[in-house]
């Protein structure tokens, strides 16, 4: 009689799946003026009405740095007027950095004068972009919802640029915390012209689930760095591998970076 050997079943769980890591950058380019002093506000300022051959260059540069990036928020960014050669910054750096989706809005319309803008640069086709107005005494500042992955679970990100004013900023961020108080996978980034322990900001923080990563990554001026102004905001859900400020100097303001882990049904296609 011949015995069969038995087969024996170990009980182990199943790897978990490899995170989806994406990289994130917010920029304020300033129309593609390099600026390396305070003095250049004043010695340059004639830039921002009228072309000039230095734009092209620095706009390649930052080609270049954002080049590395999935998803990238701008501000400060042209749609295409006099001072911009009648080019659209925003779809100049997607060409020149290899990015197949973008988006400008733009939110201060001075006709061939200029077209100040924010944009999105993604390497993740969008299932949704919004362009919000932010309320102001003074037009001109908006706020850019967009959408990825499914309606059900999706990834939102917000790209704005607010006021100089509090009070205004008070206003503005009180709508964002409306926009994005029903999503549970929210990243919002850009200028906001506040420092991390303004009264703004800790109302936005305390009124939704977002967070800040960090507060002591000073990023204006970028000549010497003094103030802790754009932000990369996340809420729980996103696991935040890595967060730091990019010495390039090809604005009056430096690149803020942030890797995040994406949950496992999250998915950008």
């Amino acid at each position: 009689m011949s015995i069969r050997p038995q087969l024996k079943y170990h009980d182990t769980e199943p790897a978990p799946a490899e995170k989806q890591v994406l990289r994130l950058l917010s920029y304020n380019i300033q129309v593609g003026i390099a600026s390396t002093k305070f003095r250049d506000y004043f010695t340059m300022s004639w830039k921002h009405l009228f072309p000039h051959a230095q734009i092209y260059e620095n706009l390649r540069r930052i080609a270049q740095l954002i080049s590395d990036y999935d998803v990238v928020a701008l501000q400060e960014t042209d749609g295409g007027s006099i001072r911009s050669s009648f080019i659209n910054q925003t779809e100049y750096l997607a060409e020149h950095a290899g990015f197949p989706h973008w988006h400008h809005q733009v939110n201060r319309d001075l006709g061939r004068f200029a077209q100040h803008a924010n944009g999105l640069l993604s390497r993740f086709q969008p299932t949704e972009i919004i362009d919000y107005k932010l309320p102001g005494l003074i037009p001109g500042r908006g706020a850019l919802m967009v959408r990825f992955g499914s309606e059900r679970n999706p990834l939102v990100l917000v790209i704005l640029h607010l006021a100089l004013s509090q009070r205004a900023r008070q206003r503005q961020l009180a709508s964002v915390g409306e926009i994005v108080k029903n999503y549970k996978h929210v990243v919002v980034m850009g200028d906001m012209n506040c420092q991390p322990s303004s009264p703004e900001m800790r109302s936005l923080l305390r009124k939704t689930d977002l967070c800040e990563p960090t507060h002591s990554l000073k990023t204006f001026p970028s000549w010497r760095p003094a103030r802790t102004i754009d932000h990369i905001l996340v809420t729980p859900s996103l696991e935040v591998r890595d967060v730091h400020v990019l010495g390039h100097r090809f604005s009056d303001h430096l690149p803020i970076a942030m890797d995040i882990a994406l949950p496992a049904d999250i998915d950008l296609g």
